[in-house]
């Protein structure tokens, strides 16, 4: 109680510091001139002030211009910064100096922004303790000019509206400029005007998709409204066609020959693109000699090819729930590429020398040719781990005794277990849900991810070791900082409620206590909500040429080598590991960076695209189901509304605050929950209530569900 008094304290005499500098035009003051001018003399007081000072100076709110002396730091008349929407049509804009407070734009402030939109802000002089307020002075560079929307046609003009709920305007499409589409169709529009002072902007339709509501039409609008393109150009598919399914035998003396070693794939049942392997063979001393194979992309896609640009761009495949979109042609991801069975193939394998122990005696990395004897699935290999019988059933055995022991020492140096449930569809023949399900991760996916682990730190230990001091290669790491301590105490102060502990004292003291909620929460109805959260609270992973540890899987070094079929970053670290093996010189660091930039943003719209539709298959499936009655999870809480997870199906749907008639309800974000301001009846996060499927809209992947009150 007294932290909070204190820290409560000091808020507001940042606040009266800050005045002082206002009133006194931001002449450069010392903490005792601060002092005198707030009638304050004694010695506590003063030294409370002087902490503000340095604290707040930390922070960026002032600045030391000479020794012992501060000031404001000067709030510039224009900022650039990045436009963020709201739903009512106000904007803020996040400044690009980390520095600036976010800038308030009113409406008619805008011009012609949207969002996402690089702007230049001019930012109004602001009574002090007020948000920044500011106008749009000029647009430095559009997010996007490409929106899916809906075509409305009348005899005169078109408009398209968009899907899009902070793309507020419609477009004006003239109708020279329709390209054939029909009213009521799904298409794309691009912006290719916008005169000033006029309401619209105007735009041609550049891709009719089809039919709303239509499965292949919504699925192909999801992927455009995230920038994945629907098809791959002809001169790339030219190219991947020209490659040859044989390989030449001059190639073999370049590499390690496997042919002859125990190889095999283990990957899911529908899986067409099999990107690694792994090969066993005992030694004669009684070591285990296991070979990590993946497909060998960057020997057949060349830098600065159209294979090679057009893979650069996409970054990565997109899974949809009915679909892959993948990085590269069919030619390459299923055929020559593919590690199927019974073909020779081309490999960039990390070999591992180990003993019983799982220790690591010696490894290898370098390009190989291998020859698998044999595709598992998942559900085949498991089986073989269960009953200890069937094809190479003792060298699966081996391997999920070796994985065991490393994923054992693995969470004993402090990584973390997020074992969230995946939801997947079943669909008919026409790709519509007729059923839901959760799929099990058991044995034989940890093992084969434990090898992949094991894999990609390896390679990127080599690597990084490979150089001294100031002399590092540049190289593509996976990193993932430590979370925000905000962030993670609002998450324990949540867990707690369910009557779990987060030790938040050290890393590891985090990640023993995260494991054991994860394992405690396993299998009940709160384990999607806590898992989830916890993912929120932590940071995100990214890829970079700064090293920098892998906090959630508790490795110092990490990279991502294991699947150049579908992963640009996977293809660069082949590139650049085949290089520095060679004694080639260190690669471009500014160069390699912008691709890392380019490949965590293209992953993260893939991540989206792949939520969006789950959403539609969400809707799709409830859309027979309006008016059913369902228990569920209250699984977020905003301003408008609470989100609820249907325990059965795992759909998510909103209750909107507006029809919850009992009492008016507010946020409290602070507790995770909204509270009726008469009756005091609270909504937490985490609660179970019953709902009623109240409206689905299939275009806007919304389900809206009516809440039976608890109360009642």
């Amino acid at each position: 109680m007294a932290k909070n008094k204190n820290a409560q304290f000091k808020q507001v005499l940042t606040q009266l510091i800050t005045d002082i500098f206002e009133k006194n035009r931001n002449i450069a003051l010392n903490h005792k001139q601060v002092a005198s001018r707030l009638n304050l003399s004694d010695k506590a007081s003063v030294e409370t002030i002087l902490e503000v000072l340095v604290e707040q100076t930390e922070k960026g709110l002032f600045i030391r211009p000479e020794r012992g002396k501060f000031k404001l730091k000067e709030q510039k008349t224009f900022i650039t910064g990045t436009v963020d929407m709201t739903a009512s049509g106000s904007a803020f804009v996040i400044p690009d100096d980390e520095f600036e407070k976010d800038v308030f734009i009113a409406p008619r402030k805008l011009g012609n922004a949207l969002d996402g939109d690089k702007v230049k802000v001019y930012v109004f002089g602001k009574k002090s303790g007020r948000r920044n307020e500011g106008e749009i002075v000029e647009i430095l560079q559009r997010a996007k000019t490409d929106f899916i929307g809906v075509a409305k046609i009348s005899e005169k003009f078109a408009f398209v509206i968009p899907d899009d709920r902070k793309m507020l305007h419609d477009i004006f499409v003239p109708l020279a400029d329709i390209s054939g589409a029909k009213n009521g169709e799904k298409v794309m529009a691009s912006i290719t005007d916008w005169p000033e002072g006029a309401k619209n902007p105007i735009g041609k339709i550049t891709y009719v998709l089809g039919s709303t509501g239509e499965n292949n039409t919504e699925m192909n609008a999801i992927l455009a409204q995230y920038g994945f393109p629907l098809s791959f150009p002809a001169e790339v598919e030219n190219e991947a066609n020209s490659i040859p399914d044989d390989i030449a035998k001059s190639e073999l003396n370049n590499r390690k020959d496997f042919r002859n070693t125990t190889t095999f794939t283990i990957d899911p049942i529908d899986a067409k693109d099999f990107d690694d392997a792994i090969s066993f063979k005992q030694l004669e001393n009684g070591n285990y000699e296991i070979g990590v194979h993946i497909a060998d992309v960057s020997h057949y896609v060349t830098p600065n090819s159209a294979l090679d640009k057009e893979a650069y761009q996409r970054a990565t495949s997109v899974y949809l729930v009915d679909r892959v979109i993948p990085m590269l042609p069919e030619h390459l991801s299923n055929g020559v590429c593919s590690l199927r069975p019974n073909e020779d193939k081309l490999c960039f394998s990390a070999v591992f020398e180990m003993n019983e122990k799982a220790h690591i005696l010696h490894q290898w990395f370098g390009r190989t040719i291998i020859h698998s004897d044999r595709r598992f699935t998942y559900e085949e290999a498991q089986e073989i781990i269960e009953n200890k019988t069937g094809d190479f059933a003792a060298e699966i055995l081996k391997l999920n005794e070796l994985a065991h022991i490393l994923r054992v020492e693995k969470f004993k140096n402090g990584a973390i277990s997020f074992e969230s449930a995946e939801v997947k569809f079943k669909l008919d023949e026409f790709s519509r849900p007729i059923g839901v399900y959760v799929k099990e991760r058991k044995d034989a996916h940890k093992l084969i991810e434990d090898f992949m682990l094991l894999a990609n730190k390896k390679v990127a230990e080599h690597v990084a070791k490979m150089g001294k001091g100031k002399n590092q290669y540049t190289f593509v790491y996976r990193t993932h900082d430590s979370p925000n301590t905000e962030s993670l105490n609002s998450f324990a102060t949540f867990a707690s409620r369910f009557g779990y502990k987060i030790n938040t004292r050290s890393d590891k003291e985090i990640a023993r206590s995260l494991n054991h909620l994860m394992e405690d929460v396993e299998g009940k109805k709160e384990q999607n909500i806590l898992t989830q959260l916890a993912i929120r609270s932590m940071a995100k992973a990214v890829y970079t040429t700064k090293k920098t540890s892998h906090y959630g899987l508790a490795f110092d070094y990490y990279t991502h080598f294991t699947s150049p079929i579908r992963r640009y970053p996977d293809i660069m670290v082949h590139r650049l590991l085949a290089q520095y093996l060679e004694g080639g010189k260190s690669a471009n660091a500014e160069e390699y960076e912008k691709a890392s930039e380019h490949s965590s943003a293209m992953e993260k719209k893939a991540a989206d695209a792949e939520r969006a539709s789950v959403k539609y298959k969400q809707a799709e499936y409830l859309e027979d189901n309006v008016g059913k009655v369902y228990t569920g999870i209250i699984s977020g809480v905003t301003e408008w509304g609470m989100y609820v997870e249907i325990i059965e199906n795992k759909c998510e749907g909103m209750v909107r605050l507006r029809d919850i008639t009992d009492d008016f309800y507010v946020l409290d974000e602070k507790n995770f929950c909204i509270i009726g301001q008469r009756k005091k009846h609270k909504y937490q996060l985490g609660d179970e209530v019953t709902i009623k499927v109240k409206k689905v809209d299939l275009t806007k992947r919304q389900i809206d569900f009516t809440l039976i009150s608890k109360f009642d």
